[in-house]
């Protein structure tokens, strides 16, 4: 009676090898599998995340523009808006929120990636050019005081107190020289 082996004795010692290899690398690409599924699951969940982060931001934003467009329409509702410490005229006050949709729409394209930081100060350097702006932002500094220095509005807000001041202190009508912009 003869007994059949089973086994890889029959097979070259290349044979071998490939066969080592290619469980080693099934292995390796399992092990792989198991570190990276988590990590690109995350991944997917972060970008969904901004991705809803940022249209709540243009959500809020489209909200913001709706209610200021009605106050700058109607003297009753932009009343409810003054929270100046001087107290204005109808048509600066409608400028002011004007001012303050124009200033918060450069925010929303900054953080929603629209635009780079570079751009952002470009944008803010040529709308601080207007004396009417400049003289909106003096008048909301106090707003601007509870304002958490990380946060983005904090760090756009320090950009355009720079602008201002130093455009106010240049000596050249060339305003698209003036200001250095900040390192994010």
């Amino acid at each position: 009676m003869a007994t059949q082996k089973f086994g890889i004795r029959g097979l070259g010692s290349a044979a071998v090898a490939g066969l080592a290899f290619t469980v080693g690398a099934l292995t390796v690409l399992t092990a792989q599998q198991r570190k990276h599924g988590p990590l690109r699951l995350r991944l997917a969940r972060t970008e969904q995340s901004d991705h809803q982060h940022n249209a709540n931001l243009i959500a809020q934003q489209r909200l913001q523009f709706d209610m200021l467009s009605k106050a700058m329409d109607d003297p009753d509702l932009a009343s409810v808006l003054d929270t100046f410490d001087v107290t204005l005229d109808p048509r600066t006050l409608r400028q002011y929120l004007f001012a303050n949709a124009v200033y918060t729409n450069a925010l929303m394209f900054w953080r929603v990636g629209n635009i780079s930081w570079e751009e952002a100060h470009g944008h803010l350097r040529l709308i601080c050019q207007n004396p009417t702006f400049r003289n909106y932002w003096k008048a909301t500094r106090p707003h601007r005081a509870s304002l958490l220095d990380a946060s983005d509005e904090a760090r756009l807000g320090r950009m355009v107190d720079k602008l201002v001041q130093d455009l106010e202190e240049a000596d050249t009508d060339e305003w698209w020289v003036v200001g250095e912009p900040p390192c994010e």
